[in-house]
């Protein structure tokens, strides 16, 4: 396992490697930034080491993108790598494949001796695609952001991995640092492997704008971005900021919340019945 200063280990990654021998595919879903690629890379890695034949495919990248255009364009680019041997196909942001989950599962039902392991970025929609058409196909397994612990076991170099509670007991101030620290930041892997807290806002800055930009934006169908930024900004300050003020949350209007989303975005489909204490 890799200890090196600028990989944090995390504890999913025991629980992905078990899952390699076994025929379903292996899914790693999360959200952006959240370390995905970095954690399938250590496992490719890994099997490399140990003698496994691999191949990676990153759909961010246009000479990869090609050879999934259609199933058959797949399986020669595996068989021209990998032969027909027991290999494993990895195959990084699965989200930019349309249809991914039927493409997928076609691979699947024809019954190849390679493993398929894929990751996307873990938006509703994708899940909800992709749970539908792989049933009984696939194993999910959901990366989240740097835990506390993980964060810990990073910033004092793996030495109390199996010891965090006596550590805490024992070292309450540095605990305590590092407690107010991950608060500050958060557990974002670029974030925590930044040096300087100007380094850290401005890769805070890049994660909120990209998940803003390729996200938010495309799956509430909002219109005007640079409104729905202002509008978060002062739902994320403190009540006691100026932000806060009247004059500020005018922005928050019904004209002003129009103005951001689509019409048809904020017809409800059904009605919803108020609870009031009388009920509870």
């Amino acid at each position: 396992m890799n200890k090196n200063s600028q990989y944090i280990q995390r504890r999913l990654a025991t629980t992905l490697a078990g899952h390699i021998n076994h025929p379903e595919i292996t899914m790693l879903v999360g959200p952006r930034q959240s370390g995905k690629t970095t954690l399938l890379k250590q496992l490719d890695s890994d099997l490399r080491a140990a003698g496994r034949k691999t191949l990676w495919l990153n759909l961010d990248f246009e000479d990869d993108f090609r050879h999934v255009s259609s199933q058959g364009a797949l399986l020669q680019k595996i068989r021209l790598e990998l032969g027909n041997s027991s290999s494993v196909v990895f195959i990084d942001e699965i989200q930019r494949k349309d249809n991914a989950g039927l493409f997928l599962k076609g691979l699947y039902d024809q019954g190849l001796p390679w493993k398929l392991v894929v990751s996307g970025s873990g938006s509703i929609e994708l899940k909800e695609k992709l749970g539908e058409s792989l049933a009984g196909r696939k194993r999910m397994f959901d990366l989240t952001t740097v835990s506390f612990s993980e964060f810990v076991d990073f910033r004092t170099g793996y030495r109390y991995t199996d010891r965090l509670k006596e550590f805490f007991s024992t070292e309450q101030k540095k605990a305590d640092q590092f407690f107010r620290e991950y608060l500050m930041y958060g557990g974002y892997p670029r974030v925590v492997l930044a040096d300087t807290h100007q380094e850290k806002l401005a890769t805070i800055n890049e994660i909120f704008r990209s998940y803003l930009e390729k996200d938010i934006v495309y799956l509430l169908r909002v219109e005007k971005s640079d409104s729905f930024n202002n509008l978060v900004r002062i739902l994320a300050s403190p009540p006691t900021s100026e932000k806060r003020s009247p004059k500020h949350l005018s922005i928050i209007s019904a004209t002003s919340v129009c103005a951001i989303f689509p019409r048809e975005a904020l017809v409800p489909s059904r009605m919803v019945r108020p609870v009031t204490l009388s009920r509870l």
